[in-house]
């Protein structure tokens, strides 16, 4: 639909985005926020530098790899030392409490608004900073769930109490064989609930939320929708960023804003409904406070 030779940055200046952008989330009969991995980055959810270096070093030392990306795609020769690695690694991303602001933040200017959250991002941080369980939609699923690797069933389960024992217990970068969870239905090993590949498991939970936002969207056709799309790259853009720019497209009284850091842009088809913001996502958000 849209050609890349079109896709063009905004024309604007800063100071006039930020009051333009403004006005959108005042005025807007919807707003749908689109959010995925640059959003977390900007709120101090780092994968690599001192933040991997503090918690991971000794595997960093054992295995090579220098960020906690690489880890997970690390081929372990044990699940005692695998689970080792991801324990940490779930804790870090998903129950430790760093965000430097930014999340709390954007809920502070949308809390009050009729919003709704499609993200691709799996550290749980939306909820964390207040936002509705019943508001958001996490499409790739959540470090905080595992599933059966199988799979053979659609249930998901909690891990939080498992992956802190992982940690308490674990020594040498192994954890106790007793520890290695398994599916109690089949007996296989569980694994993350991350779509990763064909085996991802979207549970009850997963569809009621698809539902949501899909009527979300119903109920605000054609009428005034801010699509405020927040660190989203070129990973997965069919989730995110190309639906957005047509539902844009389609909708005359639609809104388009991108805020990211070194690849803020829209197609020349909606210049004119777009806000892009080249810049980083923490500096727009304290500024529209």
């Amino acid at each position: 639909m849209f050609s890349q030779r079109k896709i063009m940055t905004s024309t604007e200046n800063y100071s006039d985005s930020i009051v333009r952008l403004k006005k959108e989330i005042e005025t807007a009969d919807a707003i749908v926020i689109g959010a995925g991995a640059g959003l977390s980055t900007a709120a101090g959810y780092t994968y690599s530098g001192e933040r991997f270096r503090k918690y991971f070093s000794d595997f960093e030392d054992k295995y090579g790899f220098h960020d906690m990306y690489s880890g997970g795609f690390y081929h372990f020769k044990t699940s005692e030392e695998m689970w080792a690695y991801w324990s940490r690694f779930i804790y870090c991303n998903r129950y430790m409490d760093i965000d430097n602001g930014t999340y709390k933040a954007l809920f502070d200017i949308m809390k009050d608004k009729n919003y709704f959250v499609l993200t691709t991002n799996v550290d749980h941080q939306f909820q964390k900073a207040g936002f509705d369980k019943k508001r958001l939609f996490y499409t790739q699923g959540d470090y905080g769930l595992f599933q059966c690797s199988k799979p053979c069933h659609n249930d998901t389960y909690d891990n939080e109490e498992i992956v802190k024992d992982m940690i308490e217990f674990q020594e040498n970068m192994m954890i106790p064989a007793e520890l290695i969870p398994k599916c109690p239905k089949c007996g296989k090993p569980l694994t993350m609930n991350l779509r990763s590949d064909d085996k991802f498991v979207e549970d009850e939970g997963w569809h009621n939320a698809n539902r949501r936002y899909s009527e979300f969207l119903r109920r605000y056709d054609g009428q005034h929708i801010l699509f405020l799309e927040l660190g989203v790259g070129y990973n997965t853009p069919v989730i995110i960023k190309y639906p957005f720019w047509k539902m844009t497209a389609e909708n005359p009284n639609a809104v388009y804003a991108c805020i990211n850091y070194g690849e803020a842009y829209c197609p020349k088809e909606i210049a004119e409904q777009s806000i892009c913001l080249n810049e980083d996502i923490t500096t727009v958000i304290k500024e529209l406070i």
